[in-house]
């Protein structure tokens, strides 16, 4: 899991999604939820890059990324992007590893 934290390297992965989704991890340091949601994703068994925001360190990108794209932010918050746009998120205690499986395998 890469952190990315600068507005600039969020804009690269966007970028580049176009040629390779990618999983978006919003985590907070100080949220249970989030320290739950951040062992089923490292269970996560994916070939596809993973990214976290943490979001008390690296506000600024959070905020760009939910203006880029139109997606409420929340945290924990767990995003797959392709093509530009966030075109599934799970939040909270909702993200599991067999609905994160799941997710990748219909819309990957």
């Amino acid at each position: 899991m890469k952190r990315i934290s600068s507005v600039e390297a969020w804009r690269e992965l966007l970028e580049k999604s176009n040629e390779q989704p990618f999983l978006l991890f919003k985590f907070s340091m100080t949220c249970v939820s989030s320290l739950s949601a951040k062992k089923e994703l490292q269970s996560l068994e994916t070939e596809l890059p993973i990214y976290m925001v943490v979001v008390q360190m690296d506000r600024p990108v959070s905020n760009v990324i939910e203006t880029d794209l139109g997606v409420k932010h929340e945290s924990p918050q767990l995003l797959i992007l392709k093509d530009g746009k966030g075109i599934w998120q799970a939040t909270h205690y909702k993200i599991k590893k067999k609905l994160l499986q799941d997710a990748i395998n219909t819309y990957i």
